[in-house]
């Protein structure tokens, strides 16, 4: 079981890892938009990104 986590953890570093790897001026102006987003805008890109994830693990197992 821990292999799966460890193995999950992996593959999510390495899919963040590229976009600032292949276009780092696209996440740098990215990341600066999010910063000026509110607490509830955060909150729901943060949820739709959980669910999103949920969902796709639902759909491959």
């Amino acid at each position: 079981m821990l292999d799966y986590w460890l193995i999950g953890l992996a593959m999510m570093l390495v899919i963040e890892g590229l976009l600032p790897f292949l276009f780092p001026d696209l996440w740098r102006e990215t990341f600066r938009k999010m910063v000026s987003l509110t607490d509830g805008q955060l909150r729901f890109v943060g949820i739709t990104s959980m669910l999103s994830g949920l969902l796709l693990l639902y759909l491959v197992k």
